[in-house]
């Protein structure tokens, strides 16, 4: 990948690139340079990045763009570990505090659609061009095909959809954390307009299997949940295996 002039002399000479970091996922590279530290995205994972960062930062903190040139986006190191890192004893409660106040952005606002038509659409692209990797399945999921999992996703697709703003992959991985600061969303290339569960799912089942059930009593309490629809916590989390 070859960088424009502008982007690389935000750098200077003494630059750093490297594929290994932590945190954010996609087409990612981490700059460390006398300038300070950068996270750089390239390719249309980036635009879609760019749009959603710019129309989030009025809702909820996320990174600093310092950057957008064509296809490739530098965004300002937040100089926080994530909660999958740091794993803080309230690690439910701030996840579920947070994605409360994600969900609760209005809708009518968000110009981003990630409902079930969008996704379901994409997701019979992914497979049919084999980017679904059924060896990154959950166990529960092991003995499917990506088509097996697609024509499920069809078969048993839910009436209605209670939709709110939603991140799209809302992992611990994905939020960042202080004592003295309030959570930062990160990894935003999936946001926007679609149901619910399609965060709940995801944060439910990281929290259980890495943090145990604790760490769910205490999301579930900070973010107002009840009684979890088991069903619609299925769907969303096969649909996940699509991405």
């Amino acid at each position: 990948m070859r960088f424009s002039e502008r982007v690389l002399d935000l750098f200077g000479d003494d630059a750093v690139w490297s594929d290994d970091h932590e945190g954010m996922s996609g087409h990612l590279l981490r700059v460390s340079s006398a300038a300070g530290v950068f996270y750089v995205k390239h390719g249309p994972v980036a635009e879609v990045e760019y749009e959603r960062l710019r129309w989030l930062k009025h809702w909820m903190a996320v990174p600093d763009i310092v950057a957008f040139d064509g296809d490739v986006l530098v965004l300002a190191d937040v100089g926080r570990p994530s909660l999958e890192r740091r794993a803080p004893a309230d690690i439910g409660t701030i996840m579920g505090r947070t994605l409360r106040e994600l969900h609760a952005v209005p809708i009518e606002e968000c110009p981003f659609d990630e409902g079930l038509d969008v996704r379901l659409a994409r997701a019979r692209e992914h497979v049919r061009e084999g980017l679904v990797d059924p060896d990154d399945f959950d166990d529960d999921h092991a003995d499917l095909t990506p088509e097996q999992v697609y024509d499920r996703l069809l078969a048993e697709r839910p009436a209605r959809e209670d939709l709110v703003v939603a991140h799209g992959d809302y992992t611990p991985g994905n939020v960042l954390a202080s004592r003295t600061g309030g959570p930062v969303l990160i990894d935003v290339g999936g946001l926007g307009v679609a149901d619910r569960y399609l965060d709940l799912s995801i944060a439910l089942r990281d929290l259980s299997e890495d943090f145990g059930a604790s760490a769910v009593d205490d999301f579930l309490a900070a973010y107002g949940l009840e009684e979890v629809d088991q069903r619609l916590l299925g769907y969303y989390r096969l649909l996940d295996e699509m991405f």
